[in-house]
């Protein structure tokens, strides 16, 4: 009965958490002006506060460092993940590699779901085996991550002086470092205060499970918005394509009284 009653208090607030996750990966208008008519130091608030507004990101972090309690093994692991997320978001803007945005945040909430499947196990469990190298995980997701980041960053007008448009890119991913360590500042502290609890181990299994709860959420509203958004270029959510639609699938399933009378 109490498991029923948490996970509907999960899914309730993913509910009413759903605009905010959809808004969340996007570059406003306002930022896109300001990025056009400030200086660098715009870039670095941007990537921080984008960083800090990603879920997904915010999500996969704190399973990686969700059983991890020595500075080392948090630094390490931390390392990786950036390593992998610089190289591909640096070097895809750049380059201009990039491709849908909502198929690439479903990628990255598979990330999500699979770090809270194997948190609780599920490779021994599920297919009694070890999980595969977590390290080599982390970097490689890592580089899916910044590849997210990158296909944010390539909405914006960055340039087309080669040496000007290298700086904005770096100083939106020292933006995003920056927002990095203070998501992780407050991660493991709260982790390292919850973890000397008794509650921590009653109750760890049942926090990895939520997050593949909402790694599974965040999979659907991604491809949600791929389904609807028929301009993959911008940043909106179609409301009024996505009423349309609805619309139409209640007309088909509509029953007309007169189709029987014959």
């Amino acid at each position: 009965m109490k498991n029923s009653l948490s996970l509907g208090r999960i899914l309730a607030f993913l509910c009413v958490a759903a605009p905010w996750v959809v808004m969340a990966h996007g570059i406003s208008e306002a930022d896109r002006q300001s990025m056009l008519d400030g200086g660098y130091l715009r870039y670095i608030g941007l990537g921080a506060s984008h960083m800090l507004t990603g879920y997904d990101h915010l999500l996969f972090l704190f399973g990686v460092v969700f059983f991890l309690s020595s500075f080392k093994d948090i630094a390490k692991f931390v390392t990786a993940f950036t390593l992998g997320h610089c190289i591909t978001l640096i070097f895809a803007t750049y380059f201009k590699i990039t491709w849908n945005y909502y198929l690439v945040d479903a990628f990255i909430a598979i990330t999500v779901i699979y770090k809270g499947f194997d948190n609780n196990g599920g490779f021994q469990r599920v297919f009694d085996m070890k999980s595969p190298n977590l390290l080599g995980a982390v970097f490689c997701f890592g580089l899916l991550h910044g590849f997210g980041l990158s296909t944010r960053l390539q909405q914006l007008p960055l340039g087309d002086d080669t040496s000007s448009m290298l700086l904005r890119i770096l100083s939106f991913n020292v933006g995003v470092e920056i927002g990095q360590i203070a998501a992780l500042t407050v991660m493991v502290g709260l982790l390292a205060f919850w973890r000397d609890r008794p509650s921590f181990k009653r109750f760890s299994f049942a926090a990895n499970l939520a997050l593949v709860y909402a790694g599974v959420y965040l999979l659907f509203v991604q491809l949600h918005g791929y389904q609807h958004d028929a301009d993959p270029d911008s940043f909106r959510f179609p409301v009024q394509e996505h009423k349309h639609i609805h619309e139409d699938m209640d007309i088909d399933r509509t029953v007309d009284p007169t189709r029987n009378n014959l």
